[in-house]
């Protein structure tokens, strides 16, 4: 049964009335422009299709990767062009990436190889469902690991923001689904009323409407809608124009770093945003240094570089993640593409993050090593790199409760985060 609370603030009926702004809001947005009142912020952007991580970090250094993929391999660092673009003598970042090696140059990008679920699903939907309620295995978990951490540092006073998680996407997505309170908003501009010429008058009906209903959980969700629509509207979000000569892509994911970047400068009380982007599943005509996947991979670079550019130094207080269900197969098949696997490889880049380094434990390309005889096998869990940017960076002391069932162990860590 769907959650009334859910679809609410999933539709974007946040329900406009006027200009006005409560006092709370008022005190919220004055306190967040003080100087050393920053808060932590968790970017999460899921690439949804199972991007192949061995053409995104290339282990050039191992020469089974050649011959596992002799049409769609990226040539190793000074071979001519399309090259690799060296990172550590090892690994190489795939040519289309260029906008995002002087982070890793300059120490504020990281990336986590051989890494995902231990889930063996080849199931894109399964595989997603697993990540995104941070279990594994269990189909019958309710709500999403975001939700949870929103949940283990949910605010006891008035300050709470009803912006506090937001998801750039036309629904809520599985990582933020439960009752700690996500607004899934996919265009800053129109998010509010969409009853076309609607009125103040109308607009006030309406909230006064919601606010009389005798579904507590309903008129709750409405409340936080009009009051998310309330503060947008005063911050203008939407009318913040990118700083620093920062040019997004324009395309779905470039608009939505843009607004992302956008409500971090508004100081509207963000604490987790998301965002997703598809098209990774290349079982046909992959390519390499040229091809489909470089391009799919020059507009996600080019639109996360433009986001740090954007927010320049307030990367200090964001930390920005990638995830994506499960990686490829090491061998090309017969389509020079690859298909499904099973480790892959996360980006972190911004606040606190010590980088400049490929962080995991490679376990080699060679078929001894290789998972069910065909995949790169996972060494890192994907849950301790989110547990540890949720402990060390946004403060959340309980783990157990947003990783239900997984044994977190410090001796786990892998220190990228400081």
């Amino acid at each position: 049964m769907l959650d009334r609370r859910v679809f609410l603030k999933s539709s974007g009926l946040a329900l406009v009335a006027g200009g006005f702004l409560p006092k709370v809001f008022v005190r919220m947005a004055s306190a967040a422009t003080l100087p050393g009142a920053s808060r932590k912020i968790l970017v999460a952007i899921f690439q949804r299709g199972a991007v192949d991580g061995l053409n995104v970090v290339v282990p050039y250094g191992e020469k089974t990767y050649y011959d596992a993929r002799p049409s769609i391999a990226v040539p190793r660092p000074g071979s001519g062009e399309g090259a690799a673009l060296d990172l550590d003598g090892f690994f190489g970042l795939h040519p289309s990436l260029d906008a995002l090696l002087p982070h890793f140059k300059d120490g504020s990008a990281a990336f986590v190889h051989a890494a995902g679920s231990p889930d063996s699903t080849r199931s894109h939907f399964d595989a997603q469902d697993f990540m995104e309620s941070g279990t594994p295995g269990v189909k019958t978990t309710s709500d999403g690991f975001l939700c949870r951490a929103l949940s283990s540092s949910a605010k006891k006073d008035e300050q709470a923001s009803p912006l506090r998680a937001v998801s750039l996407t036309p629904a809520l997505p599985r990582i933020l689904a439960g009752s700690a309170g996500a607004v899934a908003i996919s265009n800053l501009g129109v998010f509010g009323i969409r009853a076309g010429n609607a009125t103040p008058a109308v607009s006030e009906s309406l909230e006064s409407m919601y606010a009389g209903t005798e579904a507590g959980a309903l008129r709750d969700a409405a409340k936080e809608s009009f009051e998310a629509a309330r503060i947008l509207k005063t911050a203008d979000a939407a009318g913040i124009a990118p700083q620093n000569g920062a040019e997004y892509p324009r395309s779905p994911f470039g608009n939505a770093l843009k607004q992302i970047a956008q409500l971090v400068k508004a100081n509207v009380g963000l604490e987790i945003a998301f965002a997703d982007v598809g098209g990774w599943d290349t079982h046909v005509g992959e390519g390499g240094a040229q091809g489909q996947l470089s391009n799919r991979l020059r507009d996600y670079g080019q639109a996360i570089a433009a986001f740090a550019r954007d927010l320049d130094s307030r990367m200090g207080d964001v930390t920005l993640v990638t995830m994506s269900e499960f990686g490829r197969t090491v061998k090309e098949n017969g389509n020079r593409g690859t298909d499904h696997g099973h480790a892959n490889v996360m980006l972190v880049l911004g606040g606190g993050v010590k980088g400049g380094k490929v962080y995991g434990r490679w376990p080699g390309l060679d078929s001894s090593h290789l998972y069910e005889n065909r995949d790169l096998a996972v060494t890192t869990d994907f849950r301790d790199v989110f547990a540890e940017i949720l402990s060390k960076r946004m403060g959340i002391a309980n783990l157990k409760s947003v990783f239900p069932g997984y044994a977190l162990d410090e001796k786990k860590r892998i220190g990228l985060i400081a």
